[in-house]
């Protein structure tokens, strides 16, 4: 098959060129430079001249306050674009595995882990352009999996695993809050995820389902774990309320999400978030021995 990935220079990108690297599909990686998929008539053309199977979204606006003054720029990409991919994979019978977030429940107080069929609420400009293109793709009629993931990290880019490694190296101590629960999603994982549903040919089993790593902890857990793994027992890792760190957007207090539906429908089994942290941990702590 020919699989076309879509923000491939992104953690989850990145994390999937690891896991193909034995694969025997066609990968075409695509980011801005190769690929605009904000043009319609790009993306049409490129699915069909690449004779496209399967197309993995992994592009996405993802700065979640910055979103709140850039509504256009965030639409463009977690909306308009994400349209433009469903009709491309329509017009030539492609099936669309796109990555969505925890965020389309971000109004709703829930307690318990959110499943597929719970109602979206979206608080702020991130979350209500990431259900846009969810909508865009079921009302399009393309073949789809959607997958929503939360807390994403990997040795790649940006993210909060990262940004606590070098914090509690360099500062005698750091507050994180420890009111905003949910879990981990290590790339690493969801890439594998992704690949067993296309090697194992189950790709007509549409619809919306979850994926992060299993357990549940606060931010303040999280990071309380990354400098331990990381040895930065110099530094103090402090719980504070969220209120402490003013934003644009209401985060979700409570965004743990319910993944039994994907591993019963592809009989994948999901690793608990500390475990995943420690395979993450290895490679950051072995990449900066290196440097």
């Amino acid at each position: 098959m020919n699989i076309l990935v879509t923000g491939a220079n992104g953690q989850l990108g990145n994390s999937l060129r690891d896991v193909i690297q034995h694969s025997s599909h066609n990968y075409i990686f695509t980011d801005v430079a190769e690929l605009d998929i904000t043009d319609s008539m790009a993306v049409m053309l490129f699915t069909q001249a690449h004779h496209i199977d399967v197309i993995v979204n992994c592009a996405a606006y993802t700065n979640v306050d910055a979103a709140e003054d850039n509504h256009d720029l965030a639409d463009s990409i977690n909306n308009r674009a994400v349209e433009n991919l469903a009709i491309a994979a329509l017009k030539v019978d492609a099936t669309l595995i796109h990555i969505s977030t925890d965020y389309v429940f971000g109004g709703n107080l829930y307690n318990t882990p959110c499943t597929e069929s719970m109602a979206t609420n979206p608080t702020g400009i991130y979350g209500s352009t990431k259900l846009a293109g969810e909508e865009a793709i079921l009302r399009s009629g393309c073949k789809h999996i959607i997958i929503r993931t939360a807390w994403l990290y990997s040795p790649y880019g940006r993210n909060f695993v990262k940004t606590m490694f070098q914090l509690t190296a360099t500062r005698p101590s750091v507050n994180v809050v420890f009111d905003q629960v949910g879990t981990p999603t290590y790339a690493a994982h969801l890439a594998q995820a992704i690949c067993h549903i296309i090697d194992t040919e189950q790709l007509h089993k549409q619809g919306i389902y979850h994926f992060s790593n299993q357990g549940v902890c606060s931010w303040y857990d999280l990071a309380h774990a990354v400098a331990a793994l990381a040895a930065h027992t110099h530094c103090q890792v402090l719980p504070c309320h969220s209120r402490e760190f003013p934003s644009k957007v209401v985060r979700p207090s409570f965004s743990v999400l319910d993944k039994t539906k994907i591993t019963t429908t592809f009989n994948i089994s999901i690793p608990h978030w500390y475990d995943a942290l420690c395979e993450c941990m290895e490679i950051i702590n072995s990449q900066t021995h290196i440097q």
